[in-house]
């Protein structure tokens, strides 16, 4: 059975920093790329950022200078550095698995990240 587990969330004040760690446990077959999500209250769920098999990333505006999303392939593990941290950055953060199977796709539990002002 797949696994998501992440770690690393907690409470900082705005301008520190966090590190966050998914690995993934189980066999999974063609991952193709591995994510960050994060859900504010009363928010939707946004892609915070992305990076694919070949190392390509992507990030949503808000974040980018800041956070920088990184990967070991052999270790099925996503990290997501984030520096300079905002109030509004407060949120639940998701990993997220993607395969070249269609519609194959894994979720973490989540983690908090609260930023205070």
């Amino acid at each position: 059975q797949v696994q998501l587990v992440e770690s690393g969330g907690g409470l900082v004040q705005a301008g520190g920093s966090l590190r966050l760690s998914c690995a993934a446990s189980g066999s999974i077959f063609g991952i193709k790329t591995m994510a960050w999500y994060r859900q504010a209250p009363g928010k939707q769920r946004e892609l915070v950022a992305s990076i694919s098999s070949g190392g390509s990333t992507a990030y949503v505006d808000s974040v980018k200078g800041r956070f920088t999303i990184s990967r070991d392939g052999a270790k099925n593990t996503v990290w997501l550095q984030m520096i300079s941290l905002k109030p509004e950055d407060t949120a639940v953060y998701y990993c997220n698995v993607q395969t070249v199977l269609p519609g194959v796709l894994f979720w973490g539990q989540g983690t908090q990240v609260t930023v205070s002002a």
